[in-house]
């Protein structure tokens, strides 16, 4: 499943849903990158 992640103020990435963490955020897959941050 695509989700989107904000990372930083102005920085969006979209990628493969990976993992959610305890403070709310997620973590998508991009290529072989891991990318963590707050889902739009």
């Amino acid at each position: 499943m695509l989700r989107t992640i904000t990372v930083g103020s102005s920085v969006s990435v979209q990628g493969v849903y990976h993992s959610k963490l305890d403070n709310g955020k997620i973590t998508v897959r991009v290529g072989g990158e891991l990318y963590t941050g707050r889902p739009v």
